[in-house]
């Protein structure tokens, strides 16, 4: 749709001003493209319909051809033949091979308004434009009423011809009539890039009937992201439905849970000390560590709750696990860095679009590592002395239920 590199010729922000009058949406695509190229970082700005050419624009009076009895349809289908031609047959040539055979105006008699103003029209009995005819006729003045019998009236009598300027080509989209203002980024990211445009854009006053919506990579990226996030949000759903099973709580899995977010912290700085942005290979990055991240929590309290179990106070449970468990999740934690340090190096074909996952996984597994040790310990110990007394407080309440009745019962026995 717009002019661009390899891969389909679509750029990276494309601007899509759509509606129905072809002169209202070139005139807000150029005030688009003015503000587009004053963004920092835009690059091969410019419009879908290249540069406009010369044409002819030819206006019906609709009043004086209504009263011949002549449509707009009618008038454009007789000036078909000139423009576009029509078939007269087939020609077999010396060489005895078919050639077809297509009628139209010379050239040169399409280019000057005053050659198609004398195009005549011929208006048959009753009304309505037969074919255009190519030869010299008599010129009648214009009739008030449909004519009786077939005459001819000039092109220049029933319309007006004008020389304009208009786009190369005219495309759609969603049957509207679509001119596309496209940039692509350098230097700066997509988003940054994109988020700047929007902010310039927001100022530009659509005419009547003229809307805009986004489409190119931005698009893309949005609907990408809208699904990853989707994922993510199942991912970490069926995680605790399957935690929830496991331990037989509803509260521990949350304790377990809380290991994500701090994950996002290494990723956050990682992708800032290397200069990378939140893109399609970071957040998959991020849903790696999802599962990864959860390990290390589940090794920990799991050891912990055994402990407890067996009779072991909860604070030193909660120390022994962290002792015990050490050990294993610092290994898992060193062989998963050293796995992904080729990919976050981004060496060789495509190793710049895959380094980002690379540096999220190692970036969110160092932080999530080192709090999980701190802080998931104290949060699940907060949690099981709540739950403690929460179940204190309804067996007091229960007890106090039982012990009334009782009281009743007595009393009225003595």
């Amino acid at each position: 749709m717009s002019q661009g590199g390899p891969g389909g010729g679509r750029k990276q922000i494309e601007l899509q001003i759509r509606g129905d009058d072809m002169a209202a949406l070139q005139k807000a695509a150029l005030a688009m493209e003015a503000e587009m190229r004053k963004v920092p970082g835009t690059a091969d700005v410019g419009l879908s319909t290249g540069e406009q050419k010369p044409e002819l624009v030819i206006e019906p009076n609709r009043g004086l051809a209504g009263s011949l009895g002549l449509t707009v349809g009618q008038i454009a289908q007789s000036l078909r033949p000139a423009f576009a031609g029509i078939d007269a047959g087939d020609w077999v040539d010396p060489q005895c091979q078919t050639r077809d055979v297509t009628v139209r105006l010379a050239p040169e008699a399409r280019e000057r308004i005053a050659d198609l103003a004398q195009l005549p029209l011929v208006i048959a009995p009753g009304g309505g434009a037969g074919a255009a005819t190519f030869g010299t006729t008599g010129v009648p003045g214009a009739a008030a009423t449909v004519p009786t019998a077939p005459v001819t009236v000039p092109l220049g009598q029933v319309a007006t011809i004008r020389q304009s300027l208009g786009p190369a080509e005219i495309e759609h989209l969603d049957r509207d009539k679509v001119v596309t203002v496209g940039a692509n980024a350098e230097v700066r990211s997509l988003s940054e890039v994109s988020r700047d445009v929007n902010r310039r854009i927001a100022g530009v006053q659509l005419p009547a009937g003229v809307r805009l919506t986004q489409g190119g990579e931005v698009e893309d990226q949005a609907e990408v992201f809208t699904k990853i996030f989707a994922a993510l949000g199942l991912a970490i759903f069926m995680m605790y439905l399957i935690l929830v099973v496991q331990f037989g709580s509803f509260l521990d899995p949350l304790a377990i849970l809380l290991s994500l977010p701090l994950s996002l912290v290494g990723v956050v700085l990682i992708l800032l000390l290397t200069g990378d942005t939140l893109n399609l290979m970071s957040l998959i990055g991020v849903i790696l560590l999802m599962g990864i991240v959860a390990k290390n929590a589940i090794l920990l309290i799991d050891f912990a709750k055994w402990n407890h179990e067996e009779g072991m106070p909860l604070r030193d449970a909660l120390i022994e696990a962290g002792r015990v468990r050490l050990r294993p999740i610092i290994m898992t934690t060193l062989a998963l860095i050293a796995g992904m340090i080729p990919v976050a190096l981004g060496h060789g074909e495509g190793g710049d679009f895959r380094a980002p996952l690379g540096r999220a996984v190692i970036g969110g597994t160092i932080t999530s590592t080192l709090l999980t040790l701190l802080v998931i310990p104290t949060v699940y110990e907060i949690m099981a002395e709540r739950r403690e007394k929460v179940r204190g407080f309804f067996r007091r309440r229960m007890h106090h239920a039982r012990k009334e009745p009782a009281e009743e019962g007595g009393a009225a026995g003595g």
